[in-house]
């Protein structure tokens, strides 16, 4: 990595030394020269994290370096490499050191009040231009919801299945349509959290929030919205979560799913990029390409996609006005018995999704899926 690092245009000044090395771009300090390279040379990509959260090296343009870094992982991290060095991990740090997305799936309703913005909605929003403002992300957040439900036809009387119930605001914002909603989650926290936002906007007589695997949902309905919910389910279960959907969709109605995407090419565990991704951004499972989304749902189910649109620079604005809100309320989440090393993890992690979306490694995509009403050819 030593002499990797010397041809990108990054800079990188070990302590002790009067100038930093590398070709311009921006600038690594590495304060502990020894940890830094040990961590990396037993743990490769998990020890560059570790060392970060360690204080072992910082970067006062993060998600430059970051940006940098990714779009040159394969020749900082070749695969093969990595591949050992992943037999030797010797794992990840405890409950409290968890990625965002790992983060989500725990209900850590806490943390992420601290920088969401009051629809507490975790994921891409998507705005009218850039730069995005601080002030304006709710607006952002009810216009992509917006979206995904009007590309799913939800209006007055619509039965809408929503798979991932976040924290019920696309469920309230269904309601007001008219819609009478079922909203499943897997966390027991989400669905308190849920119920009681949906209670308070006082649509608790259209929207049901239900504890239960996807796969265990019953009934047809007219219209089904999941917002990044096809990463998490693990590769091997693109097909059968699909399917599912296919089983649950009445004729003629329509599925609006928001994913998280990567490349074909990139697809985690074929090239070391993606096995970045993989462990920082997703714990759960690789990321789809958005022509694999597209070949299962034509191979496994019934349904096509008729309509998709890919905004991955709206993700990269998303986090970073979140990273910024995180950062302006550290002595905040201190207080709440996140400690500095935690801090720097939380930042590391949002920094480096926001890098992933900078550099194009990651993208976006609403896809509109369309099943064929009774009686017509599909």
């Amino acid at each position: 990595m030593r002499h990797t690092i010397g041809r990108l245009p990054l800079r990188i000044r070990l302590t002790g030394t009067a100038q930093p090395v590398g070709r311009g771009g921006p600038l690594m300090e590495v304060r502990d020269p020894h940890s830094f390279f040990r961590r990396i040379g037993a743990n490769g990509l998990a020890g560059f994290k570790e060392s970060y959260t360690a204080g072992e090296w910082d970067a006062g343009d993060l998600v430059g370096v970051l940006t940098v870094l990714v779009e040159n992982a394969d020749a900082l991290f070749p695969e093969p490499l990595e591949r050992t060095r992943g037999a030797r991990r010797t794992g990840e740090p405890g409950s409290r050191h968890r990625t965002p997305k790992a983060a989500r799936a725990d209900a850590a309703h806490e943390l992420l009040a601290l920088f969401l913005d009051e629809t507490l909605t975790y994921s891409c929003a998507l705005f009218r231009g850039f730069p995005a403002e601080h002030q304006l992300l709710s607006a952002a957040q009810h216009r992509k919801i917006d979206r995904l439900l009007d590309l799913a036809h939800v209006g007055p009387g619509t039965q809408l299945l929503e798979m991932g119930s976040g924290r019920g605001e696309l469920a309230i914002r269904a309601a007001a349509r008219g819609a009478r909603v079922l909203t499943v989650t897997h966390s027991a926290e989400q669905q308190a959290l849920a119920t009681r936002r949906v209670r308070e906007a006082g649509a608790g007589d259209r929207v049901t929030v239900l504890l239960r695997d996807y796969r265990r949902v019953l009934g047809r309905y007219d219209a089904i919205v999941g917002v990044e919910t096809v990463e998490a389910v693990g590769a091997g279960f693109w097909p059968e979560y699909l399917m599912t959907l296919d089983r649950l969709l009445a004729p003629g109605g329509r599925v609006a799913l928001q994913a998280v995407t990567m490349p074909q090419e990139q697809v985690p565990g074929s090239r070391a990029a993606g096995s970045w991704a993989e462990k920082y951004l997703c714990p759960a499972g690789p990321l789809p390409s958005a022509r694999a989304l597209e070949e299962f749902t034509g191979r496994f189910t019934g349904m096509s996609v008729t309509a998709r649109d890919a905004f991955g620079a709206h993700y990269a604005e998303t986090l970073r006005l979140w990273r910024e809100r995180f950062t302006a309320r550290a002595a905040e989440a201190g207080a709440l018995g996140f400690d500095e090393q935690f801090r720097r993890l939380w930042h590391f992690c949002l920094a480096h999704a926001e890098a992933g979306f900078r550099s194009g490694l990651l993208d976006v995509q609403q896809l509109q899926l369309t099943k064929p009403a009774q009686g017509t050819a599909g």
